[in-house]
């Protein structure tokens, strides 16, 4: 066991809703951390009385001296910085591009110049996109579908790190190890994504119409699946990866629940005490039809989720509704 007490820790992308979650979570631990970010989509606010407590280094991933100053004198880093949000991956898919292969390069020579040998990396998900097999392990081969659909600029990139800690991890690294996150969600978790945006338009449609069954628009049929996590399973799930996970492996970190949008539609309808009718819609070219890991690696660990998505889907609205006037 690796155990991340009393060990200093570089999180990049510590302002942001996972790397936050992550830092608070290290904290208890026992770590030391130190937080690199440029704030784009995140800020200390998200990090609250942790903040006092962590070392908060502001930077670009794009900056070689920045990053290289940042991993000096760590024990190890935890790589997440990356733009993530789906109506990104449309909008602006050179710079996820850009922030992921010189963000990679830049965390790996800065490692090496460093002499930092523990460097563990967030994937994601969308680097198998539309797998052969549900429940989905952490074997099945990894696909651009299209390389014309900017969507995939985001796995793409993934991809590529993915591919950088694996080949650079053989030669520099005692321990080099890769996680993909599987829907993560929770409050704070910004507007990108589908849970909050369910939640604020659940919201909009119940207060313009005080009773009877909404009519509530989705993109796709709503049989369409995910599985997701609650931040705080997520962050317990990680912490077990870089205690007890092994050089040069690679472990899918979700709940294992799998959940079809209708449902989280109607889950959502009943943090508002409503009734909901699922209008369906067009789905967006590129999206998968269907996804769930198989976390029986990460379960070897140690970790079992224990945040169903009723509980977290109402602890996340309640945010929501409280903080999103």
């Amino acid at each position: 066991m690796h155990s991340v007490k009393g060990k200093k820790i570089l999180v990049t992308g510590g302002t942001g809703f996972i790397g936050s979650a992550l830092v608070k979570g290290l904290l208890r631990a026992g770590a030391q951390v130190r937080s690199f970010d440029n704030d784009s989509r995140g800020s200390r606010s998200k990090l609250g009385d942790a903040a006092d407590h962590v070392e908060l280094v502001v930077g670009d991933m794009r900056d070689p001296s920045a990053v290289r100053s940042a991993v000096s004198g760590v024990d190890s880093v935890c790589h997440l910085a990356y733009i993530n949000g789906t109506e990104y991956f449309y909008t602006k898919p050179e710079l996820i591009l850009e922030v992921a292969v010189k963000g990679m390069m830049n965390v790996i020579d800065a490692c090496i110049s460093e002499n930092v040998k523990e460097l563990v990396l967030a994937s994601s998900s969308e680097v198998y996109q539309t797998p052969p097999v549900v429940p989905t392990d952490e074997t099945v081969p990894l696909v651009v579908p299209d390389v014309l659909n900017p969507r995939y600029s985001y796995g793409g990139g993934k991809i590529i790190c993915e591919l950088l800690l694996v080949n650079y991890g053989r030669k520099h690294f005692d321990r080099a190890l890769i996680f993909r996150p599987h829907n993560v969600y929770g409050p704070d978790m910004g507007r990108e994504h589908v849970i909050p945006q369910f939640v604020l338009r659940m919201k909009e449609l119940a207060a313009k119409q005080p009773e009877g069954t909404l009519d509530f628009p989705i993109q796709g049929t709503g049989e369409e699946t995910r599985s997701f996590i609650f931040i705080d399973d997520f962050v317990a799930g990680l912490i077990q990866v870089m205690e007890r996970g092994e050089h040069m492996n690679i472990y899918h970190i979700g709940s294992g629940w799998e959940h079809s949008v209708r449902e989280l539609a109607l889950e959502t309808g009943a943090c508002f005490g409503r009734s909901i009718r699922v209008v369906a819609g067009e789905l967006l070219k590129g999206s998968t039809l269907r996804r769930c890991p198989d976390i029986s690696k990460l379960k070897a660990l140690g970790f079992e989720p224990a945040t169903t998505l009723k509980d977290g889907l109402a602890k996340t609205a309640c945010w929501y509704v409280e903080n999103c006037k």
